[in-house]
């Protein structure tokens, strides 16, 4: 399994201490984020963040994020293009677009023309910079984007196959009903577990923890799934839970659910 982690995950780590947690553990790479109430890459021009994880032996798998992005204003549109340009000049390999997840233009026609919308309008400045964005479905009820099925019948409706990627998160998968999964459209997958209590119209992100015994949310049958059908890129650790924030020690803790998880792969193809 090709592991990564998003900076979500280890979210006070500075980013030098990530990039190096994340070569410890072997991931193949890393994706930075821009919500975390601090710059994106601490700061650090965009050259030098590239060239800090390229030193590491990593890769730059995405750099997020705009939301609301489905949400197509000028502004949005200048969003994308400035995050674009500080992942080309990182050497970054994706952008993330997020979509409206407040409840609100959720009405099924509403929301697909606000898809199309934001997908013609992203296409040509990802085409002209040699980009990928990676469009996240989200499984919250409330979200204006749910189905996986329904944004890429919305990609394949403006040939955008060659610069619109989807994400496949295993959290949102479970919390959408789940449904078909598209392999060979997928940039990247986000893993995360579930061990609370809840029905998964409850589950939130501050439930997201790592995968172990007690996950609800069957990311070892996903991953699986995934791989059978040819998905053969990489499985980035995304948790929100302030309970993982707060381990003294991610390291040891995310060696172990890596293993747990490569583990029960390994038992599931015997």
């Amino acid at each position: 399994m090709k592991t990564a982690l998003n900076q979500m995950t280890t979210p006070t780590l500075p980013f030098a201490a990530f990039l190096d947690l994340a070569a410890s553990l072997g991931c193949v790479g890393v994706e930075a984020r821009n919500d975390l109430g601090r710059p994106l890459f601490d700061g650090a021009a965009p050259a030098e963040a590239g060239a800090m994880v390229r030193d590491r032996g990593l890769r730059l798998l995405g750099v997020s994020q705009v939301y609301p992005f489905n949400a197509w204003s000028d502004a949005i549109a200048a969003e994308v293009a400035q995050l674009i340009a500080a992942a080309g000049a990182a050497g970054g390999e994706t952008v993330s677009l997020i979509p409206r997840n407040d409840g609100t233009e959720t009405g099924e026609a509403e929301r697909r023309a606000n898809l199309a919308r934001a997908l013609a309008g992203a296409k040509p400045l990802l085409a002209d910079a040699g980009m990928v964005a990676l469009v996240e479905p989200l499984g919250f009820p409330r979200s204006s984007l749910r189905s996986k099925a329904e944004l890429v019948a919305a990609i394949d409706a403006i040939d955008g196959r060659g610069v619109f990627r989807l994400v496949h998160d295993t959290f949102h998968h479970t919390l959408a009903g789940g449904g078909a999964m598209f392999p060979k459209l997928t940039g990247i997958v986000h893993i995360s577990g579930v061990v609370a209590g809840l029905p998964t119209d409850r589950m939130e992100d501050e439930h997201r923890v790592l995968v172990d015994a007690g996950d609800r949310l069957g990311n070892v049958e996903q991953i699986a799934a995934l791989r059978a059908a040819g998905y053969d890129g990489a499985f980035s650790y995304e948790c929100f839970s302030p309970e993982i924030h707060a381990l003294a020690d991610p390291a040891t803790a995310l060696r172990a659910s890596f293993d747990f998880l490569e583990a029960q792969l390994t038992t599931q193809a015997a």
